[in-house]
């Protein structure tokens, strides 16, 4: 077999642009050749969008098809399957699991979401009390509950769901992991309007809904160990996302100081001089946990990257509306929309410090990542838990 190097990948690189030039060939087709020809995630198995290349060559591939003007898969719409549901199936899923589900999934065919948390169990996601009830030793699996702050539960085909399968158990260790059909009888999604005024998150009600086996990720009861790896995917894909130089909350803020010096003040200069530099080390911060990737599963410093983000975002879109003055109390439009993608960055000034606020809150509370980097990065003394051996139908709620 040929090895994977650069070399390698750019000539089967050029070989899929021959086959499928961008200019004459439609852009689903293009992206299904691209991921059949094994240059979806080089370091994916081979038939399943990969080479067993090295994961630091992506940027080979994708450095060389966004030269010759190819597709991409649109990730801010498919960010969940891409960041959290991709990883996991591939971890624990069954070959013919990863073999429905990886392609379809990267090409965009089919979009994710994520049914985690729910009214009463956000920060103690492992307090969840969804049930999901098995029909007979081998029968399907039925699920009742409630799940909120959904993003992309309206667009979606596709859920990863974790429900509790045995009551009798300690909150961890009573829980199992799924992949549930948005579109089956009793999956009802309802939209959450946020303070921005549109309704990316939803709420999902599910009464009943049917699950065969085939469709659980990991062993019974093993839910928690397999909802991990989503989790620490999802912080790095939050946190740790490629961007460049003046790329994300502090772009905006940068370009208006240097346009506008009519706003300027001195304090103003030395709180965007520290802001600036801060995003910068954030930044490459990220470049090097992504690189840190190469060598497997992402740790907790993804936790670190997340909060890093967070608190960034909220401080920077603080210091733009108050560069703005009395512009940057005006908000373009409270118009009720439900959006195909998160966008932490778009339309104004207004909107972007409205939308940092919720940065804190999603994909974990900075408290209980603060716990998560005090314990698994620091090796700090854990807090004292009086439920660790005790059955979860026995918690007090």
């Amino acid at each position: 077999m040929t090895a994977i190097d650069a070399a390698e990948l750019r000539r089967r690189t050029r070989e899929l642009l021959a086959a499928h030039p961008p200019a004459t060939t439609e852009r689903t087709d293009f992206l299904r050749a691209r991921f059949d020809a094994g240059l979806a995630w080089v370091h994916y198995p081979t038939g399943l969008g990969g080479l067993d290349a090295p994961r630091s060559l992506q940027p080979v591939v994708d450095a060389q098809l966004a030269a010759a003007g190819a597709p991409d898969n649109d990730p801010r719409r498919i960010g969940i399957g891409l960041g959290m549901a991709a990883p996991t199936i591939l971890g624990f899923g069954t070959e013919e699991q990863k073999r429905r589900f990886l392609r379809p999934l990267w090409v965009g065919e089919e979009v994710w979401c994520q049914l985690f948390s729910e009214p009463g169990a956000g920060s103690d996601l492992a307090a969840l009390g969804t049930r999901a009830v098995r029909e007979g030793a081998d029968g399907d699996w039925i699920v009742d509950g409630q799940k909120v702050w959904t993003s992309s539960a309206h667009v979606a085909r596709w859920a990863i769901l974790i429900a509790r399968t045995d009551p009798n158990l300690p909150k961890h260790r009573g829980i199992s992991y799924f992949i549930c059909d948005m579109t089956d009888p009793g999956v009802e999604v309802r939209p959450l309007r946020q303070i921005t005024g549109e309704a990316e998150f939803n709420e999902v009600f599910l009464t009943g809904v049917r699950i065969p086996d085939s469709r659980r990720l990991g062993p019974v009861g093993a839910g928690w160990k397999v909802a991990q790896t989503t989790l620490m995917n999802e912080r790095v894909s939050i946190g740790g996302s490629r961007i460049p130089r003046e790329g994300g909350m502090i772009g905006p803020v940068a370009k208006t100081w240097r346009e506008r010096p009519q706003l300027r003040t001195h304090d103003l200069h030395q709180r965007l001089l520290t802001l600036w530099v801060e995003a910068e080390v954030a930044r490459l911060a990220g470049e090097r946990l992504r690189q840190q990737l190469v060598a497997g599963q992402p740790g907790p410093e993804g936790s670190g990257m997340k909060l890093a983000f967070a608190r960034l975002n909220q401080e920077i879109s603080g210091l733009e509306v108050e560069l703005l003055g009395e512009e940057g109390l005006l908000y373009s439009d409270w118009t009720m929309r439900r959006p195909d993608l998160v966008d932490f960055t778009g339309r104004d000034a207004g909107y972007r410090y409205l939308r940092s606020k919720g940065n804190s809150i999603e994909g974990g509370t900075s408290e209980v990542l603060l716990n998560i980097v005090a314990e698994r990065v620091l090796g700090l003394p854990a807090e004292p838990r009086n439920d660790k051996d005790v059955a979860w139908k026995d918690l007090s709620r």
